[in-house]
């Protein structure tokens, strides 16, 4: 009885996860060091295009019906509340970046990112708070799509998945990774709710931070061509921020983005 409750959580968070990560994954605060985007190569190779395009306008209609209004609403909230529920989901999301700091061999990032949830977990309260960054412990994020990056798999062709957006194999790969790995483990039904609570605040956090790159991009001839190429170079950047270990995020400013965008 104890394993089939399991698997029915367990499908109710996987439904849930696919259902609200369109285009909300990769948020990244936090201090910088200028890398130009020049030096991370992003090649975009998109050999189904035309069947990609047909998902994307189902996503579109998604975002632009659904989560998009979400987030512009969100953005009215005050100041302290939107970066309380940053905070929260970011902390939460931590032990999947320490399991991704170990995976791509990098041990100072991942003491860094266990000292940033153990003080933000207890200090910060539940990290509401983010003590860390005063502490001198800043934050990066890391992702599955990110360590096969560093490991040196290619990106693989361009896939548009339904409600996950675009992205090449490689990450797309990563992302149902990530999904189905679960740092807590069977845990308490307290723990669940903390996770579904993290999940829906980070979607919506992230997607309110995308909204001014998403705005702009929609102004162009082909908002899916911009979105995918805009991405493709956001990735190929982040897997070069891997690569290099820092335990501070490079910001890249790539055609009027920036790394901390996505």
């Amino acid at each position: 009885m104890r394993s089939y409750l399991y698997s029915v959580r367990l499908l109710r968070h996987t439904t849930l996860l696919l259902s609200l990560s369109y285009l909300a994954g990769c948020t990244s605060p936090g201090p910088v060091t200028p890398l130009p985007c020049a030096e991370a190569e992003y090649p975009v190779h998109d050999p189904a295009e035309s069947f990609n395009r047909g998902v994307f306008a189902f996503n579109r209609a998604v975002d632009d019906y659904a989560l998009a209004p979400v987030a512009r609403g969100y953005r009215h909230l005050p100041d302290f509340m939107q970066q309380g529920v940053h905070n929260f989901a970011s902390n939460f999301g931590e032990p999947k970046v320490f399991i991704n700091d170990l995976l791509q061999g990098n041990p100072q990032r991942s003491v860094n990112t266990l000292g940033r949830f153990a003080v933000n977990t207890t200090v910060g309260l539940l990290g509401l708070i983010d003590v860390s960054d005063p502490l001198g412990i800043p934050r990066h994020t890391a992702d599955f799509g990110q360590t096969f990056g560093v490991w040196g798999i290619g990106n693989g062709p361009i896939v548009e998945l339904p409600l996950l957006g675009t992205s090449n194999s490689r990450d797309a790969t990563g992302q149902i990774l990530g999904f189905l790995v679960d740092p807590f483990g069977d845990n308490s039904d307290t723990v669940q709710t903390l996770g579904t609570i993290a999940l829906v605040g980070g979607v919506v956090d992230g997607r309110a931070e995308l909204l001014p790159l998403t705005d702009s991009l929609k102004t162009m001839p082909d908002y899916y061509s911009a979105l995918r190429d805009v991405n493709a170079e956001h990735r190929a950047a982040f897997v070069q921020e891997g690569k290099q270990g820092a335990t501070e995020p490079a910001k890249y400013r790539c055609e009027g983005a920036t790394h901390d965008d996505f």
